[in-house]
């Protein structure tokens, strides 16, 4: 079993706020799999099993409000007894642009009170998927920021980020987290993703290191070097030039 965890606060109130993509991402996984059953209470929370790929997977949104998001995740780890490897948490992150996304795995909490609560009951060795919000610009604007909702032109990023996430969330639930992280770079950012495939390339056939571009014309040099040297002095009277007459059938016998 796997734990796919969206991080929010719960209510009709908060579900546009900034500081609800998790929720929003973990609904769009649950929206676009049909294989997933209805939400349903259990483990502090709202869940739903399903699978991805090969995977089985519960996807789980807290319902204890975001700073004891621990609570409820640490409850249904427990009782499937999953790894922290196997926990991947969704949520959203101000030192990141708006679009932008990360994976990581462990570390600190970065003032993130769900995760303080999540780290606290589980430890720190879960994975993290962090999307970007954007930041304020002013630490006093923080709170009334994250918990506003997002602005209508914000749709333009959020909603192909969302759909990407829960196309790829197979990536996810196998534990492959860098193929998870290249195909959303590959379909959200396709010129970013091209470039590093140019450069890439461009590395392998990149011209080669002064030394060994001139090998090849050193080696043909030997060559023309071996056909221009100079002829051997060959005497043209006396007794050697008799004998070389003979032996070259230039000469009389």
């Amino acid at each position: 079993m796997k734990l796919i965890v969206g991080l929010g606060n719960p209510g009709a109130k908060y579900s546009g706020h900034r500081h609800n993509i998790g929720f929003m991402a973990v609904d769009e996984i649950h929206r676009r799999h049909s294989g997933f059953q209805p939400w349903r209470a259990r483990f502090q929370g709202q869940v739903s099993e399903g699978r991805l790929g090969s995977e089985k997977v519960l996807l789980l949104k807290p319902s204890t409000y975001m700073n004891e998001s621990g609570r409820s995740v640490g409850e249904a780890m427990r009782f499937y007894k999953i790894e922290p490897e196997d926990i991947v948490v969704l949520y959203d992150e101000l030192d990141l642009p708006p679009a932008k996304f990360r994976m990581k795995k462990g570390g600190g909490h970065g003032g993130h009170n769900g995760l303080r609560s999540i780290t606290a009951h589980i430890g720190a060795d879960y994975r993290r998927l962090r999307l970007g919000i954007g930041h304020p610009g002013d630490k006093k604007l923080v709170s009334n920021y994250v918990l506003g909702d997002f602005a209508k032109a914000d749709r333009d990023w959020l909603e192909p980020l969302l759909a990407e996430i829960a196309d790829q969330a197979g990536y996810l639930a196998e534990g492959k987290d860098s193929q998870f992280a290249n195909k959303l770079t590959l379909a959200l950012e396709p010129e970013k993703a091209q470039r590093k495939i140019r450069n890439g390339a461009g590395k392998e056939g990149a011209p080669k290191p002064q030394g060994q571009k001139d090998q090849a014309p050193k080696g043909q040099s030997h060559i023309r070097q071996a056909r221009q040297q100079q002829p051997v002095n060959v005497p043209k009277s006396g007794p050697m030039a008799e004998m070389l007459k003979r032996l070259l059938g230039g000469g009389k016998d």
